[in-house]
């Protein structure tokens, strides 16, 4: 578990695919930098499986996801062969990007031994505010009217973590001072002054390890949120929504939408990479 190269003038670093999060993160802090992704369980949740699996956390909404960062890796195919992709560099426009194949790949396709993702600065500051809604269709609402407004939250999520609780939006801004300032009296005049934090986020992935009961997730559009989160059913005890970006994460026993998986397509880069099926599949 290593950093095996770091260049702050430049923004890059690699690491070896079982550095934990926290630790690269401890490391870049010391340059004032970080790697702009927040998945829970940053102390064991090692780099290799955040790509593996394409992790990521509530700033998810400002920053993105892992292979928006990733510009470099290293991977061990199941014949033994090992292949790197990208290069140490933020611009790199050569070959083929098989970072981004190999994002959310679960393993399926070959070990990931090393990678490289260009950081950024700290941010000189970070609020976060909530508000508090009676209803699903008022929360989605005012989600609606942040995210076609001139602001640039960071973070944009709903929340209901106990089932017959107020549905919570909580907007997150960062950057420089004068900028998170001006964006939060935006806020302001729409009503929200409350602060908040991203506790909640840490509160219902410890819920579902509790209860041993893991969040099951599935995306729609954002505009499809109100039809989606209606269509669960009962046997909801909870409800962490990425409401920028669609994605839904619930726990309980919710009735979830059906999708079929581009399995043609999952086949043949199954059968490129790993011809022999030396790769166990992941699990849905």
């Amino acid at each position: 578990m290593s950093i095996t190269a770091h260049a702050p003038d430049d923004l890059t670093v690699s690491v070896t695919a079982d550095t934990t999060l926290a630790a690269l993160q401890e490391h870049l802090a010391k340059r004032g930098q970080w790697l702009p992704v927040d998945p829970p369980q940053p102390q064991r949740m090692t780099l290799g499986e955040i790509v593996d699996h394409n992790l990521s956390g509530p700033r998810r909404y400002g920053h993105g996801t892992i292979r928006e960062h990733l510009i470099g890796i290293r991977v061990q195919l199941a014949d033994g062969r090992v292949i790197k992709n990208g290069c140490a560099v933020v611009k790199n426009a050569a070959g083929y990007d098989l970072c981004r194949l190999f994002t959310g790949a679960k393993g399926e396709l070959g070990t990931m031994r090393e990678a490289t993702f260009k950081v950024q600065p700290l941010p000189e500051l970070e609020r976060f505010l909530e508000a508090r809604f009676p209803t699903i269709e008022t929360a989605a609402e005012f989600v609606e009217k942040v995210d076609t407004s001139v602001l640039m939250p960071i973070v944009l999520d709903l929340h209901r973590l106990e089932a017959a609780g107020d549905w919570t939006v909580v907007t997150g801004f960062a950057g420089d001072r004068e900028t998170v300032e001006w964006q939060c009296a935006q806020m302001s005049k729409l009503g929200v002054t409350a602060e908040s934090s991203l506790d909640y986020d840490a509160r219902f992935w410890a819920g579902a390890a509790s209860a041993g009961q893991p969040a099951k997730k599935f995306s729609v559009l954002p505009s499809k949120l109100v039809t989606a989160i209606q269509g669960l059913g009962a046997g909801v005890v909870s409800l962490l929504v990425r409401a920028g970006n669609g994605t839904i994460y619930s726990r309980g026993k919710p009735e979830l939408p059906k999708s079929a998986p581009p399995f043609k397509l999952m086949e043949q880069l199954k059968n490129e990479f790993d011809p022999q099926h030396k790769l166990p599949l992941a699990k849905a």
